[in-house]
């Protein structure tokens, strides 16, 4: 990178990352920008705030169509459930109403069902799936590993981020591959954070590697070989990343959403001006027409 993009690049990271540090756990909600891909250049239009109410709304992900959005939410007591707004201007509407709290809704591959992270009675978290409009009664998907987050690889096959014991001298966190047809797990990292991201156009998936005294590196895990190398550091005060279908890596600081290119990430939106404050969680849609990003409550002092 040249001495004038780096200063520029700081700059802008500056600016964005502002409140970054002290990104509030209560508040959030989603947002939803459309988004246009020119060959390798991604470029956005207005942002949205398709839930815009007090609370906790977050971890969107787009179903396989790209014709909604399933996200996280709590209701009034304080639980989280599973909810759905249809794209471009759908009403969120509440899928799930089933005991304990639930995270993460993921639609399955084949499409007929979504998983989702299930907080038990003993705190323990766990991957269960159940029809995708929220009907009928969950099964689970892996009843051994405590998994905070997954991303589905295949029918039957997943990427999991297993919730180490934390505290000194407890086990570090993992990322394991599994299989929901077999019960078989194969840790192939340790020391994981918890962003995880499928590769379009390959048998791949990104993580955040954790290292000690440096920001965390983006790297890729082949699929095929069990190979991983590391690609790129994340941004300060970058916690998530994502891939658009042109192949463009995108991540997220404060207002603004970066990308990667052969000379270090560069700014490509902020959205300040619209109310945007502390982006975190992001997604796209897989025709790459839509962007969803999480920020923090406009209640939120």
């Amino acid at each position: 990178m040249n001495r004038n993009r780096g200063v520029m690049l700081a700059a802008a990271l500056a600016t964005f990352a502002g409140g970054a540090k002290a990104r509030a756990q209560g508040g959030t909600d989603v947002w939803i920008v459309p988004m246009k891909m020119t060959g390798i250049a991604v470029s956005f239009g207005d942002p949205r705030n398709a839930t815009d109410r007090k609370g906790y709304d977050n971890q969107p992900s787009f179903t396989l169509k790209g014709d909604a959005v399933l996200y996280t939410a709590t209701d009034e007591s304080g639980k989280t459930d599973t909810w759905r707004f249809t794209l471009p201007d759908g009403k969120p509407t509440r899928l799930t109403t089933l005991p304990m709290s639930l995270y993460s809704p993921t639609q399955t591959p084949d499409g007929k069902s979504f998983s989702f992270i299930r907080v038990e009675t003993d705190s323990t978290q766990r991957l269960w799936k159940m029809p995708i409009d929220g009907q009928g009664m969950p099964t689970k998907v892996n009843d051994n590993l405590k998994i905070g987050y997954h991303v589905w690889t295949g029918d039957h096959s997943l990427v999991v981020y297993v919730l180490g014991s934390g505290g000194r001298g407890g086990t570090p966190s993992t990322l394991q591959i599994i299989d929901d047809k077999t019960g078989k797990a194969e840790v192939v990292a340790t020391n994981v954070g918890r962003a995880l991201a499928k590769v379009p156009g390959r048998d791949a998936v990104t993580f955040q590697q954790l290292v000690r005294d440096s920001l965390p590196w983006i790297s890729d895990l082949d699929l095929k070989g069990k190979s991983i190398r590391p690609l790129v550091q994340a941004p300060k005060g970058a916690d998530y990343h994502v891939w658009a279908p042109n192949g463009a890596l995108l991540t997220a600081v404060g207002s603004g959403i970066f990308r990667y290119t052969d000379d270090g990430w560069a700014p490509i939106a902020n959205f300040e001006k619209f109310g945007v404050k502390n982006i975190s969680r992001i997604a796209v849609s897989p025709k790459g027409n839509w962007l969803a990003f999480v920020a923090e409550d406009k209640s939120t002092p």
